[in-house]
Protein backbone atom coordinates (compact mmCIF):
# COMPACT_ATOMS: atom_id res chain seq x y z
CA UNK A 1 0.00 0.00 0.00
CA UNK A 2 1.14 3.20 -1.21
CA UNK A 3 1.25 5.56 1.59
CA UNK A 4 -0.46 8.62 1.45
CA UNK A 5 0.94 10.97 4.22
CA UNK A 6 2.01 14.58 3.37
CA UNK A 7 5.43 13.47 5.37
CA UNK A 8 5.98 10.18 3.01
CA UNK A 9 4.80 12.33 0.19
CA UNK A 10 7.14 15.65 0.93
CA UNK A 11 4.65 17.65 1.32
CA UNK A 12 4.45 18.36 5.28
CA UNK A 13 6.70 21.37 4.82
CA UNK A 14 4.51 24.25 6.93
CA UNK A 15 6.74 27.95 5.63
CA UNK A 16 4.19 29.58 8.33
CA UNK A 17 7.46 27.81 10.78
CA UNK A 18 9.61 28.30 8.35
CA UNK A 19 9.62 31.45 6.23
CA UNK A 20 12.37 30.31 3.96
CA UNK A 21 10.40 27.44 2.57
CA UNK A 22 7.89 29.79 1.22
CA UNK A 23 5.74 28.80 -0.85
CA UNK A 24 6.22 25.23 0.35
CA UNK A 25 6.41 22.02 -2.00
CA UNK A 26 3.28 21.84 -4.20
CA UNK A 27 1.93 18.06 -5.13
CA UNK A 28 3.08 17.00 -8.88
CA UNK A 29 -0.92 16.30 -9.44
CA UNK A 30 -4.42 16.71 -8.39
CA UNK A 31 -5.25 15.16 -5.17
CA UNK A 32 -7.90 15.49 -2.13
CA UNK A 33 -6.06 16.76 1.05
CA UNK A 34 -7.64 14.79 3.65
CA UNK A 35 -5.83 14.97 7.19
CA UNK A 36 -3.32 14.90 6.52
CA UNK A 37 -3.05 12.33 4.10
CA UNK A 38 -3.23 13.64 -0.03
CA UNK A 39 -5.55 10.74 -1.39
CA UNK A 40 -6.68 10.23 -5.34
CA UNK A 41 -9.26 12.27 -6.28
CA UNK A 42 -12.39 10.94 -7.91
CA UNK A 43 -13.57 14.18 -10.26
CA UNK A 44 -12.24 17.13 -11.00
CA UNK A 45 -15.08 19.72 -10.61
CA UNK A 46 -16.93 20.20 -7.43
CA UNK A 47 -20.50 22.16 -8.04
CA UNK A 48 -21.25 22.18 -4.58
CA UNK A 49 -18.04 24.32 -3.54
CA UNK A 50 -16.35 27.56 -4.58
CA UNK A 51 -13.18 27.28 -6.97
CA UNK A 52 -9.86 28.91 -5.79
CA UNK A 53 -6.96 29.42 -7.76
CA UNK A 54 -3.89 30.19 -5.60
CA UNK A 55 -0.12 31.06 -6.29
CA UNK A 56 1.47 30.94 -3.37
CA UNK A 57 1.20 28.47 -0.31
CA UNK A 58 -2.13 27.82 -0.34
CA UNK A 59 -0.93 25.35 -3.09
CA UNK A 60 1.32 23.78 -0.56
CA UNK A 61 -0.90 21.17 1.53
CA UNK A 62 1.28 21.09 4.64
CA UNK A 63 0.87 25.18 4.85
CA UNK A 64 -3.25 24.59 4.14
CA UNK A 65 -3.48 21.86 6.66
CA UNK A 66 -1.87 24.10 9.13
CA UNK A 67 -4.42 26.95 7.83
CA UNK A 68 -7.26 24.39 8.52
CA UNK A 69 -6.55 23.16 11.79
CA UNK A 70 -5.98 26.49 13.07
CA UNK A 71 -9.66 26.73 12.41
CA UNK A 72 -11.19 23.78 13.82
CA UNK A 73 -12.06 22.33 10.50
CA UNK A 74 -11.02 19.27 9.15
CA UNK A 75 -13.24 18.24 6.24
CA UNK A 76 -11.64 17.45 3.44
CA UNK A 77 -10.41 19.71 0.11
CA UNK A 78 -10.01 19.02 -3.32
CA UNK A 79 -6.82 20.42 -4.89
CA UNK A 80 -7.13 20.53 -8.93
CA UNK A 81 -3.68 20.76 -10.54
CA UNK A 82 -4.58 22.90 -13.87
CA UNK A 83 -2.98 25.06 -16.44
CA UNK A 84 -3.88 28.72 -16.38
CA UNK A 85 -3.39 31.71 -18.99
CA UNK A 86 -3.76 35.20 -18.23
CA UNK A 87 -2.12 35.12 -14.89
CA UNK A 88 1.59 34.46 -13.62
CA UNK A 89 3.18 34.18 -10.20
CA UNK A 90 4.22 37.95 -8.93
CA UNK A 91 5.33 39.80 -5.22
CA UNK A 92 3.03 41.33 -3.03
CA UNK A 93 4.21 44.44 -2.24
CA UNK A 94 3.95 43.81 1.73
CA UNK A 95 5.57 42.05 4.02
CA UNK A 96 3.51 39.67 5.93
CA UNK A 97 3.05 38.45 9.32
CA UNK A 98 4.91 35.20 9.16
CA UNK A 99 7.94 36.58 7.98
CA UNK A 100 8.27 36.48 4.25
CA UNK A 101 7.11 38.11 1.16
CA UNK A 102 4.42 36.44 0.26
CA UNK A 103 3.00 35.48 -3.62
CA UNK A 104 0.02 37.62 -5.38
CA UNK A 105 -0.99 37.12 -9.02
CA UNK A 106 -0.72 39.80 -11.87
CA UNK A 107 -2.05 39.83 -15.43
CA UNK A 108 0.19 38.10 -17.90
CA UNK A 109 -0.40 37.65 -21.70
CA UNK A 110 2.49 35.38 -22.26
CA UNK A 111 2.40 31.38 -21.67
CA UNK A 112 0.36 29.23 -19.21
CA UNK A 113 1.48 28.20 -15.79
CA UNK A 114 0.23 24.86 -13.71
CA UNK A 115 -1.40 26.28 -10.69
CA UNK A 116 -3.99 24.39 -8.26
CA UNK A 117 -7.70 25.07 -7.52
CA UNK A 118 -9.07 24.48 -4.14
CA UNK A 119 -12.27 23.71 -4.58
CA UNK A 120 -13.66 25.08 -1.20
CA UNK A 121 -16.80 24.19 0.98
CA UNK A 122 -18.35 27.55 2.75
CA UNK A 123 -16.36 26.92 6.04
CA UNK A 124 -12.90 26.34 4.43
CA UNK A 125 -13.55 29.30 2.13
CA UNK A 126 -14.56 31.69 5.12
CA UNK A 127 -11.36 30.51 6.70
CA UNK A 128 -8.86 30.86 4.06
CA UNK A 129 -10.48 34.61 3.63
CA UNK A 130 -9.57 35.03 7.28
CA UNK A 131 -6.07 34.24 7.18
CA UNK A 132 -5.79 36.31 3.63
CA UNK A 133 -7.32 39.29 4.91
CA UNK A 134 -9.92 39.36 2.56
CA UNK A 135 -12.85 39.97 5.39
CA UNK A 136 -11.37 43.20 6.21
CA UNK A 137 -11.17 46.58 4.34
CA UNK A 138 -7.44 47.01 5.19
CA UNK A 139 -7.00 43.50 4.93
CA UNK A 140 -3.83 42.26 2.65
CA UNK A 141 -5.69 41.01 -0.11
CA UNK A 142 -9.32 40.54 -2.06
CA UNK A 143 -10.30 37.85 -2.91
CA UNK A 144 -11.49 38.73 -6.33
CA UNK A 145 -13.50 36.62 -9.47
CA UNK A 146 -11.03 35.74 -12.69
CA UNK A 147 -13.89 35.04 -15.53
CA UNK A 148 -13.02 32.92 -18.87
CA UNK A 149 -12.04 33.66 -21.37
CA UNK A 150 -9.87 37.13 -20.26
CA UNK A 151 -8.37 33.85 -17.50
CA UNK A 152 -8.38 30.50 -18.80
CA UNK A 153 -8.54 27.86 -16.49
CA UNK A 154 -8.10 24.54 -18.13
CA UNK A 155 -8.33 21.15 -15.68
CA UNK A 156 -6.65 17.90 -16.38
CA UNK A 157 -9.45 16.35 -18.67
CA UNK A 158 -9.36 19.45 -20.89
CA UNK A 159 -12.65 21.25 -19.43
CA UNK A 160 -11.99 24.86 -19.35
CA UNK A 161 -14.05 26.44 -16.12
CA UNK A 162 -15.93 30.05 -16.57
CA UNK A 163 -13.46 31.29 -14.08
CA UNK A 164 -11.98 31.15 -10.64
CA UNK A 165 -11.64 33.23 -7.50
CA UNK A 166 -7.79 34.45 -6.51
CA UNK A 167 -6.64 36.48 -3.90
CA UNK A 168 -5.13 39.78 -4.92
CA UNK A 169 -2.85 42.10 -3.00
CA UNK A 170 -4.35 44.92 -2.33
CA UNK A 171 -1.30 47.09 -2.43
CA UNK A 172 0.03 45.98 -6.19
CA UNK A 173 2.35 44.15 -6.80
CA UNK A 174 6.28 44.30 -6.95
CA UNK A 175 8.33 45.38 -10.06
CA UNK A 176 11.61 44.13 -11.59
CA UNK A 177 13.58 46.02 -13.09
CA UNK A 178 11.47 47.71 -15.38
CA UNK A 179 8.33 48.71 -15.41
CA UNK A 180 6.43 44.83 -15.43
CA UNK A 181 5.61 42.55 -12.70
CA UNK A 182 8.49 40.52 -10.45
CA UNK A 183 7.77 37.29 -10.71
CA UNK A 184 8.20 35.35 -7.37
CA UNK A 185 11.35 33.12 -7.69
CA UNK A 186 11.04 31.50 -4.31
CA UNK A 187 11.40 33.06 -0.64
CA UNK A 188 15.66 33.37 -0.20
CA UNK A 189 16.43 34.33 -4.07
CA UNK A 190 13.90 37.34 -3.84
CA UNK A 191 14.77 38.24 -0.28
CA UNK A 192 18.44 37.90 -1.70
CA UNK A 193 17.67 40.15 -4.48
CA UNK A 194 15.81 42.50 -2.02
CA UNK A 195 17.99 42.96 0.51
CA UNK A 196 20.80 43.68 -2.09
CA UNK A 197 18.82 46.31 -4.12
CA UNK A 198 18.07 48.38 -0.86
CA UNK A 199 20.56 49.42 1.72
CA UNK A 200 17.45 50.93 3.19
CA UNK A 201 15.85 47.29 3.44
CA UNK A 202 19.42 46.06 5.18
CA UNK A 203 19.02 48.85 7.57
CA UNK A 204 15.56 47.71 8.24
CA UNK A 205 15.92 43.83 8.05
CA UNK A 206 19.34 42.82 8.13
CA UNK A 207 21.91 41.95 5.17
CA UNK A 208 20.75 38.43 5.10
CA UNK A 209 17.16 36.82 4.01
CA UNK A 210 17.35 34.93 7.78
CA UNK A 211 17.61 38.25 9.66
CA UNK A 212 15.11 39.08 7.52
CA UNK A 213 12.36 36.70 8.24
CA UNK A 214 13.46 36.69 12.17
CA UNK A 215 13.23 40.45 12.32
CA UNK A 216 9.86 40.34 10.48
CA UNK A 217 8.61 37.94 12.38
CA UNK A 218 9.37 39.61 15.73
CA UNK A 219 8.20 43.30 15.13
CA UNK A 220 5.26 44.74 13.26
CA UNK A 221 6.41 47.77 13.24
CA UNK A 222 9.51 46.75 11.20
CA UNK A 223 6.81 44.84 8.90
CA UNK A 224 5.02 48.80 8.22
CA UNK A 225 7.68 50.32 7.67
CA UNK A 226 9.35 47.92 4.90
CA UNK A 227 5.76 47.66 3.32
CA UNK A 228 6.37 51.90 3.47
CA UNK A 229 9.67 51.58 1.97
CA UNK A 230 8.36 49.78 -1.38
CA UNK A 231 6.44 52.35 -2.34
CA UNK A 232 9.47 55.37 -1.30
CA UNK A 233 11.65 53.30 -3.86
CA UNK A 234 9.18 53.14 -6.28
CA UNK A 235 8.88 49.76 -6.54
CA UNK A 236 5.09 49.06 -6.16
CA UNK A 237 3.10 48.71 -9.74
CA UNK A 238 -0.17 47.59 -10.37
CA UNK A 239 -1.14 44.08 -10.74
CA UNK A 240 -3.50 44.67 -14.16
CA UNK A 241 -5.89 42.84 -11.90
CA UNK A 242 -7.60 45.59 -10.17
CA UNK A 243 -10.60 45.56 -12.53
CA UNK A 244 -11.95 42.38 -10.85
CA UNK A 245 -11.85 43.42 -7.71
Amino acid sequence: MVDRTLAALGLAQVPHDDPLLYPGTWPRGSGLLDGDRLLPLDRLVHDDRTPVLTVGCNACPGQLRHKLDSFGITTPVPMVRTHVGGVDIGVSAHVSRAGYVSAAPFRSLTGTRALFVLWLDAEQLTAIDTTEGATLPQGNFARVWLPAPAVRVTLPDGHVLPGAYCYTNRHGVLRDGTRTPRRHPGQRPLLTALLRHSPRLRDLLGTTPEEFCARARSDATLRARATRLFAEEDLIITSGLEQYA
